[in-house]
């Protein structure tokens, strides 16, 4: 089970920064080859990162080893809870700059936070001062992923332009995101069930609104206590939670509403009409935030949505 960061020992901490230093050297290993041909310069200064994580993982290993000996007990990002899940970007060929660039970005900024945090929770003189400087460091990282920008073209550049937008999307837009597309899709079954069991459209909205609010509050709290934001730069959990909550009950809610219309064929049609337009949203939002493609987000939205249409309509009808 993951542990929360506040109960990590001393110890656990100088051994989890030396495994994050090690995995984000790997990482820009990767991302070193991936650019070698098509970004030499870029590449290059991959590479100077990669060696500086190198030294910066064994100053972490002799301050360890002076204060705990020479076995590092092993403990990994995914063990401790508040980091961000990372796709692996750096296997994907052609390597693309502007997802280099905001990986990079991300990454240095996570481990940042991760070590003023730790500063916070060691009492040793030498390991607070070690980390603070690794803090200092990684912020000069920060900005040299941000000088990327200057290889991309003006049309990349527009799109990945601040960090700002990139804290938003971790913030609100992917707790968003995920909310609307929970109470988009999960609740069209149970309502649309109800609707054509009961051909009443007043049974069909008060399903509907039980399934969107419980689904609103469930989703709320799974995003709140998810992890606490302090490591991942996504802000107060509780914000991200009631974000997630709102849109969630707000997906459900687009297409309970028009069964307030007495007229059930024209009630149906209108939440139909309701239903398609969401799915549309919700696809476009994945392409604009989330970095997928046009066509594959519309079919993935599409496709779960109408098959969690059609499951309702023959429930419903059986």
């Amino acid at each position: 089970m993951a542990k929360n960061f506040k109960d990590l020992s001393e110890r656990e901490i100088l051994a989890l920064a030396i495994a994050l230093e090690e995995e984000d050297g790997k990482i820009y290993g990767d991302f070193v080859e991936g650019l070698r041909d098509t970004y030499p310069a870029t590449a290059k200064m991959f590479e100077e990162m990669e060696e500086e994580e190198s030294h910066h993982r064994q100053a972490l290993i002799d301050q360890y080893r002076a204060r705990f000996g020479d076995h590092i007990i092993h403990i990994r990002r995914e063990d401790v809870k508040g980091f961000v899940h990372r796709r692996p970007v750096w296997l994907v060929r052609p390597l693309g700059i502007s997802t280099v660039r905001k990986q990079a970005e991300v990454m240095e900024l996570e481990t940042r936070q991760f070590y003023e945090r730790s500063m916070e929770r060691v009492s040793d003189a030498s390991t607070r001062k070690l980390l603070g400087d690794l803090a200092i460091a990684e912020r000069k990282h920060s900005a040299l992923a941000e000088s990327l920008e200057k290889s991309m073209t003006p049309e990349t550049r527009s799109e990945e332009e601040a960090s700002s937008r990139r804290l938003f999307v971790l913030q609100i837009v992917q707790p968003g995101l995920a909310g609307l597309m929970d109470g988009s899709v999960s609740t069209l079954a149970p309502i649309f069930a109800a609707a054509f069991a009961t051909r009443n459209s007043w049974d069909a909205f008060l399903v509907g609104m039980a399934a969107s609010i419980g689904a609103g509050i469930s989703m709320g709290f799974a995003e709140a206590l998810s992890d606490d934001g302090t490591l991942t730069g996504r802000g107060h959990p509780w914000i991200r939670g009631f974000v997630c909550g709102l849109m969630t009950t707000a997906g459900g809610l687009g297409h309970t509403l028009p069964f307030l219309i007495a007229n059930f064929k024209i009630a149906f049609g209108v939440a139909l009409a309701v239903v398609i337009a969401e799915l549309i949203a919700i696809s476009f939002i994945r392409h604009r935030y989330m970095d997928t493609p046009l066509v594959s987000a519309t079919i993935q939205v599409v496709l779960g949505g109408v098959l969690v249409f059609i499951t309702g309509i023959l429930i419903g009808s059986s």
